[in-house]
């Protein structure tokens, strides 16, 4: 990662966290100070660095932007099952969970790429179904 873009991805963390200081009382203060919203926020802070410094070589139509757009829709349908969480039901929101988040995000990325390239009854789709799938199953299994 260049200097630019971590000093960027810093500026847009200590953005993040600084609106997470000045929310309302009840507005989901525990769930924005988990281990799991905290590394999910991270992930979101380096696509985006790495999305705005690709935008200035790239266009939208190239594998590269495409990836980093699909890979920051399915972090930030992490984000909504976070704040999902009922207050009372933090505990749940562990660092494992963060991790099982980027990496079904990851994986929903990996799917999304061989979609473009192979039809849905490819074995490399579906075997890239199935890990998807696995990954939803575990994450659904520790907030149900």
């Amino acid at each position: 990662m260049s200097f630019q873009r971590l000093i960027f991805a810093i500026f847009i963390l200590l953005i993040a966290a600084t609106a997470s200081f000045s929310q309302a009382p009840g507005e989901a203060g525990p769930i924005r100070s988990s281990p799991a919203y905290s590394e999910v926020l991270l992930r979101k802070t380096q696509l985006q660095a790495d999305l705005e410094a690709f935008l200035a070589d790239y266009t939208e139509a190239n594998p590269k932007i495409l990836d980093l757009r699909a890979e920051l829709a399915a972090i930030n349908k992490s984000i909504e099952k976070i704040f999902a969480v009922k207050p009372a039901e933090t505990g749940k929101l562990t660092l494992a969970l963060g991790k099982l988040l980027i990496e079904q995000a990851t994986l929903q990325t990996d799917l999304a790429r061989l979609q473009r390239t192979y039809n849905q009854e490819h074995i490399e789709v579906k075997r890239a179904k199935r890990k998807v799938e696995i990954f939803e199953s575990a994450i659904n299994e520790i907030l149900k």
